[in-house]
This record gives structure tokens, sequence and C-alpha cells, in this order.
């Protein structure tokens, strides 16, 4: 991504979990940098939609993207070959979670263990998997990993949470490792942040939080996706690193 390091004119991207919080707002920041930005989303088409309608440019597009549905993320990718032929940027920002206390083993059962390691490692692998040829086609492509500092602190919502996002994390390693120079993967890993990602978590709780944190600030979706585009933009040195956006909670 040579030339004017923060602009992205003619660039094509796409983002998963695209409809809400941190994707929602690196969705708003690549368009207003000049991307084309393809939304992705599951549940939230009219979300998605809007999202849509308010961005600066044109050529964007929403798009549902099914996780646990490889075939439905091969027929997208076939899709965007049509009309773009590469893309130039991926992020991964679809994700689920419950908050279940770390002993709770019993609620923590075999089946949402596959769920939540589904959502937050395989899924990201199929879509990775089904556009790297796109990926490869751009010749300096990046990958942004929404991930969290629950896969080395191993605190988090949940013990399966914090298991898939380790397995995120070390997944971006071996992907850069051997897709470079023409792909560059990389992992943003926040904290808490004030989104509704994790159910029963207000702002209040947030702030609470923050107050201990040597930042003493609750970490905005907005502070995410800024992260997502100094990847993107600017690290233009760094793969299959992580960088930490949670006002010095892991410390």
């Amino acid at each position: 991504m040579s030339g004017n390091c923060g602009s992205l004119a003619g660039k094509v991207a796409v983002v998963t979990g695209g409809s809400s919080g941190i994707g929602a707002a690196s969705v708003r920041q690549l368009a207003e940098a000049g991307a084309r930005v393809v939304i992705g989303y599951n549940l939230g088409a009219e979300r998605a939609e809007a999202l849509r309608a308010a961005l600066p440019g044109s050529g964007h597009r929403c798009a549902r993207i099914p996780l646990e549905d490889p075939q439905a993320i091969a027929v997208l990718a076939a899709e965007l070959g049509r009309d773009d032929t590469r893309v130039d940027i991926l992020v991964n920002s679809a994700g689920f979670t419950r908050p279940i206390p770390h002993a709770d083993l019993e609620t923590l059962d075999d089946a949402l263990f596959g769920e939540i390691l589904l959502a937050n490692a395989r899924g990201p692998y199929s879509v990775i998997r089904a556009l790297l040829p796109l990926l490869k086609a751009s010749g300096d492509a990046v990958v942004v990993n929404v991930s969290s500092i629950s896969a080395f602190t191993g605190s988090g919502s949940n013990i399966a949470y914090c298991a898939a996002k380790a397995a995120l994390d070390t997944m971006t390693m071996s992907l850069a490792r051997v897709f470079g120079p023409e792909v560059r993967f990389l992992c943003v890993s926040p904290g808490a942040v004030a989104t509704d990602f994790v159910a029963g978590r207000d702002r209040s709780a947030l702030e609470k939080q923050a107050v201990n944190t040597p930042l003493k600030r609750v970490v905005e979706a907005e502070d995410v996706a800024a992260a997502v585009m100094a990847c993107v933009t600017h690290l233009r040195a760094a793969t299959g690193t992580r960088i930490v956006v949670d006002g010095g909670r892991h410390l």
C-alpha cells in the first residue's frame, strides 16, 4: 500500500462482524480513508445496511458471512473474485462469547465450547482460507484478526474464549510466516471494550475496571479500529505479532 500511507483509495476491504461494535468502527474508518468496504454480518442485516448507507464514498456492499458455513464463505469469495479480482484488507472482527465463571465447567459444556472455538478461531480460518487467493492477488494485502488480551492473560468471559483467542493468535503467527511478503497477518488485542459484545457488561462496570488501569480510561470501539487502521496503513514492517489496546489493563 504504497504512496500516501493514510489513503486507501482504490483498496478493497472485507470486515467480518462489520455491522456493530469494533467491526462497524473499523468499517467507518476504512471507508473514511477511501476503501471500498464489504460489510460482513450474520444476523445484523438491517444494521449493516444502515451503516452502508451512511458511509462516505461509493461501492460499499453488505454480505452475510456465516462463520459456521465454509461453503457459503466460498461462494462469497467467488463473487468477490468476479467483481473485484482481489482483496487488499481483511478484518476478522466477528466473534461470539458468553460470560461464564471460569470454575463453572458444567455451564461451559462441550457443545458450547465448540461453538465458541468455531466463532473465534475456525470461523476466521475459514474466511482467510477462502479469501487467500484474492489476498495474494493484491500483492500487498493485510489481514487483521481482532483477538483479545484473554489469549495471553487467561482471564476473560469464559475459558473457551481464552482458548479460542490463543488459537487465533498462534494461527496468525503461523500464517504470517508462510504467506509473506504478499500478505501480512496481525492481531489487534483489546481488553474490555465499550460495546455490547459481552452480555451484562455495562458502561459503569467498564468505568470501574478502567480506574485500576494505568491509563484510567475506557477503551472505545474507535480506539481498537484505530489500531486496525495502523496495522493497515502504518505498521508496514510488522507481521505475525499483536497490537495490545487495553489501557494497560494486562500490566
